[in-house]
């Protein structure tokens, strides 16, 4: 059964293996659907000159956090160009899918059945019409003349909040969790009625005449009648050990909670002094953990090969980054996400930007901010050149991952064993980096933390935390625990004012953009910056029309528009006035999708933290971070 699959059948952007179509998530094909299979599966030998993705930073950052000294590399997925001839080793080349579900009903009969069964076939005979490949009931009673009726899949399947993903048990479904009397292996059929109040499905074994209807385990209630998880990992083809902590979910194909990626990307900046020796500190930890002591690097700087690389530090400065890196390395449930913005802060907020590369090139314009928006950003940088890289290193079913916290869900993982790599795809593109000034923001801080708006905002961030995450919660439930702060509120809602501006002006859709935002931290309570930056694979990432915005009449222009329309929305006064009063639990105030919200995949927390009224006067004027217009 397996050989019929050899065959390509659709095609993504390496993006898409980050973000939407990674290992374990269901991928929808025009005739059946797919899953994406884990990294074991993967095969780089036949690409003939394979590289991986180089990025020291991220990749030591990723070995911390998935604690495996012993990875090697960031990956691209195995492509080869010339993928369009299907006669060519290239269109051999590819990402390893399975169909899923096991499950398929024929579209004229609706016999329902598994797919390693012998009722059902697949074609997929065109080699350059991949789109048409298909599943088909080639002895379908109600057959008529023509091509042989489609099988799609059935669309029902179970998850769990520990990763797992399972066919829904349809033959035991209908006998009451027991078997067919008067066959082994039932014909069973799947009459599908659709309906206006939710699924109307009706499971049907042709031999005993049982019945049920699918509408019994739906909803809270329908929960309680499903099976316990049996710890299936569809995308590794093998099962948990042990007992699954998660709650099983009935999911339709194409639900969009099926898959969530958790990435680390980091921008390929240069290093600084004390970021690169922290970074060669972390890659080469394993040689380094056990140093006794400062007076035992003289002596050992000429015995370990490790520390050779190490000659441009003095003994104090290496010892230093060892303690700091060993302090750093807290228990498990303790650690969070890696600091990987620092050592961009730094580069960005320097006095003199570091020498251009071919990943990363800088500018500041010699006349410094324009005079009119003196009271607007402390320091205006042109980004021409940026490389982006990103690395999948798991993913979560039916809650998303926290940004702040990656130990409020459970990850599951993309290999069976250890694989020495994770997936990786690179952007290469262009930005604006704005900062603003801090006795600004120290300012409006410190009116702002006391108000009622402002609580109101903390209020609905602990009751957002405490309803999504509190049972799975380990090591206790802190309620305000990662949050991002009022500084940040301000950052994030003016970022994607002008997010949204840059798309009218310079020609790039709004999801062609992507934004970093550098907010205070408990080390560092001064940060103040704004990353906007073309993150797309192709060309259209380094056309320089983003970069010209930064230009003193543009960006005069851009930032006054951007501010002006932020005092009016076509939802208002609804928007305007919207706050997360109790019982809300949504993490926005005067924000919706006519004014601030852009795409998922432009903003780095969700359309959350959004309020236009701590940037302009849309009611109390003493909440606006400017209240008058620059």
């Amino acid at each position: 059964m397996a050989g019929r699959f050899f065959r390509r059948v659709g095609t993504v952007r390496p993006s898409h293996l980050m973000f939407t179509t990674g290992v374990g998530a269901v991928v929808d094909l025009p005739n059946f659907s797919v899953l994406v299979r884990g990294l074991d599966d993967w095969d780089h030998k036949a690409v003939p000159e394979f590289s991986p993705i180089v990025e020291p930073r991220l990749l030591a950052e990723v070995r911390r956090f998935l604690h495996d000294p012993a990875l090697e590399e960031l990956r691209p997925a195995p492509w080869m160009e010339g993928a369009d001839d299907p006669n060519s080793q290239a269109a051999k080349v590819g990402v390893p899918i399975t169909p899923f579900p096991g499950w398929l009903r024929c579209t004229a009969c609706d016999d329902l059945a598994p797919i390693e069964g012998s009722t059902f076939d697949f074609e997929n005979s065109k080699a350059r019409k991949p789109h048409e490949a298909r599943f088909f009931h080639a002895s379908c009673g109600r057959k008529k003349t023509g091509r042989r009726p489609m099988a799609v899949a059935a669309r029902f399947v179970l998850a769990c909040t520990a990763g797992h993903l399972d066919d829904f048990p349809y033959s035991e479904f209908v006998h009451q969790g027991g078997g067919c009397p008067n066959a082994s292996h039932p014909k069973l059929r799947m009459d599908d009625r659709g309906g206006n109040l939710g699924a109307n499905v009706e499971i049907k074994c042709m031999p005993c005449g049982a019945r049920r209807n699918l509408k019994e385990v739906l909803g809270q209630r329908g929960a309680d009648k499903l099976p316990r998880c049996r710890g299936r990992r569809a995308h590794l083809g093998d099962f948990d050990p042990g007992e699954c902590p998660g709650e099983l979910k009935l999911l339709v194909i194409g639900a969009s909670n099926q898959w969530f990626a958790q990435t680390l990307s980091a921008l390929a900046v240069p290093p600084t002094g004390a970021s690169e020796l922290q970074a060669k500190v972390a890659a080469t930890w394993e040689s380094l953990k056990d140093m006794p002591g400062i007076g035992m690097l003289p002596y050992l700087r000429t015995v370990v090969p490790a520390l050779r690389g190490f000659d441009r530090w003095s003994d104090e400065e290496l010892w230093a980054a060892i303690q700091r890196h060993r302090n750093a390395s807290e228990p498990e449930e303790e650690r969070g996400y890696p600091d990987l913005r620092t050592p961009e802060w730094e580069i960005f907020s320097a006095t003199r930007l570091p020498p251009g590369t071919d990943d990363f090139t800088l500018r500041r314009d010699p006349e410094g901010v324009p005079a009119e928006l003196k009271n607007v950003y402390a320091d205006v940088i042109q980004a021409e050149r940026l490389r982006e890289v990103r690395a999948l290193v798991g993913f979560t079913r039916l809650d998303a991952p926290d940004p702040q916290d990656p130990d409020l869900v459970l990850r599951a993982p993309l290999s069976r064993k250890k694989a020495g790599w994770v997936p990786a795809s690179e952007v290469r593109g262009e930005g604006i980096f704005l900062r603003l000034p801090e006795d600004l923001l120290t300012e409006w801080t410190a009116r702002v933390t006391g108000t009622e708006a402002m609580q109101t905002h903390r209020e609905a961030y602990a009751r957002f935390r405490r309803s999504r995450y509190s049972g799975r919660i380990r090591g206790g439930f802190e309620p305000m625990k990662h949050w991002p702060g009022e500084r940040f509120i301000a950052l994030h809602t003016l970022s994607h004012l002008l997010i949204r501006t840059i798309a009218l002006e310079c020609g790039y859709s709004s999801a062609s953009l992507s934004e970093r935002i550098y907010a205070g931290t408990e080390a560092d309570p001064h940060r103040a910056g704004i990353l906007i930056y073309t993150a797309v694979p192709d060309a259209e990432g380094t056309l320089g029309g983003l970069v010209s915005l930064a230009e003193p009449n543009a960006l005069v222009r851009l930032t006054r528009r951007a501010i002006a329309d932020a005092m009016h929305c076509s939802s208002d006064p609804l928007c305007a006035e919207r706050l997360p009063h109790d019982p809300a639990e949504f993490l926005h105030g005067a924000a919706c999708h006519v004014c601030l919200f852009v795409s998922e995949t432009t903003c780095e927390r969700g359309n959350r933290f959004l309020d236009r009224r701590f940037v302009v006067p849309v009611d109390d004027p003493g909440l606006a971070l400017f209240p008058e217009l620059p």
